[in-house]
């Protein structure tokens, strides 16, 4: 259970997202937790993939705003 609590503080996402915003989702089912690898947002209650628009069809736990990428350019 340590890695669920340790992944689910890491997404510190509370109540719902603002409106519009793009955000990374942690989601769980029977296997265990894991991060979709597509941005997503909340729209009229709901979980939809950002790009496609399509609703998400699985228990979202937990958001955050994107985490920034670093390039390794110095």
């Amino acid at each position: 259970m340590a890695t669920r609590d340790r992944r689910l503080a890491e997404f510190d996402g509370a109540g719902e997202p603002p409106p519009g915003l793009p955000v990374e989702v942690l989601c769980e089912d029977h296997s265990g937790t894991y991060q979709l690898p597509f941005a997503c947002r909340y729209v009229e209650g709901r979980w939809q993939n950002d790009a496609a628009g399509v609703p998400v069809e699985a228990t979202v736990i937990g958001w955050r705003v994107p985490r920034m990428k670093h390039s390794g350019v110095a």
